[in-house]
């Protein structure tokens, strides 16, 4: 006599397929009935996110998300030792693009340890750059994400340089970049956050929370932004350009430059503020 086996267990994705109404015609049929079974509690709203994020990466081109070249931090490569390093611990990044002549000579990556091993290990010795620039990548502005994630996998690489119809350097995408889409923003050490809505990075360059009050950026800034229609800078930006930006979009209101260092598709996160003059940071709380 044969035993009978228990039901396998359905799993929460099978679930949802078998609420669909009807076919769904289009990713945008899809991310409706997605939507309501997440309403209807068969999941929760990260979830939701996730699987937009993963419909989305299919549609995704790499110019979407890539960082604008004027964006890259970049090193030179006959940059002196102590100039390589301080770009490390000023950017906090791990993968530097080396350029020669100008930006659209990109002749390598040059990783963080790499450096950091060699003064570490080998103080005493000189630093030639060219020992250690690993080769770079170079993916057009057109390649989907989705493309472009597999690729990173299979190569096991984390940083593509992005070259347009010309073969001119358009920007630089990672593979950070093309995970955000899906798990939303992974935040580190580097990035703002809320009890440091406005961070100084250096002189005249500053890193603001789209979330910051127009009040508060006035307050700092001793500026006079309208907070008429928008309280927060996020939306003073995004009205400005009129659209929601991407990441590396630029517009100017005032005396200050706005460029967008972090978007998800709903909102601005993060903005990089350029002044036209120096601003004494405020004296710190008791």
């Amino acid at each position: 006599m044969t035993e009978s086996r228990p039901p396998l267990r359905r799993g929460w994705l099978q679930r949802v397929l078998q609420q669909f109404s009807d076919e769904p015609q289009d990713r945008d049929d899809i991310v409706e009935e997605l939507r309501e079974a997440s309403e209807r509690g068969l999941f929760d709203a990260d979830s939701f996110d996730m699987l937009e994020g993963v419909l989305a990466v299919g549609e995704l081109k790499v110019r979407d998300i890539m960082v604008a070249r004027s964006m890259m931090v970049v090193v030179e490569r006959d940059d002196p030792p102590k100039q390589l390093l301080a770009a490390v611990v000023e950017s906090g990044h791990s993968r530097f693009p080396v350029i020669g002549e100008d930006r659209d000579e990109v002749v390598g990556i040059l990783l963080a340890k790499d450096l950091l091993r060699h003064f570490v290990e080998n103080s005493d010795q000189d630093f030639d750059i060219r020992e250690f620039v690993r080769p770079a990548v170079f993916v057009p502005e057109s390649k989907r994400l989705n493309v472009l994630l597999r690729e990173f996998r299979k190569n096991h690489n984390h940083m593509a340089i992005v070259v347009d119809e010309y073969g001119g350097v358009a920007g630089l995408v990672t593979i950070e970049d093309v995970i955000e889409q899906i798990v939303g923003d992974i935040a580190d050490e580097h990035d703002t956050d809320e009890d440091q809505p406005i961070r100084r990075d250096r002189e005249r360059e500053f890193t603001v929370q789209a979330l910051t009050r127009i009040e508060d950026f006035n307050e700092y800034f001793g500026a006079s932004l309208a907070d008429d229609d928008y309280d927060t800078v996020g939306g003073l930006v995004a009205q400005a350009f009129g659209r929601l930006p991407r990441r590396g979009d630029l517009v100017r209101i005032g005396d200050f430059e706005f460029r967008v260092v972090r978007a998800t598709r709903r909102r601005i996160e993060a903005l990089k503020v350029v002044t036209a003059h120096d601003i004494a940071p405020p004296p710190a709380d008791d």
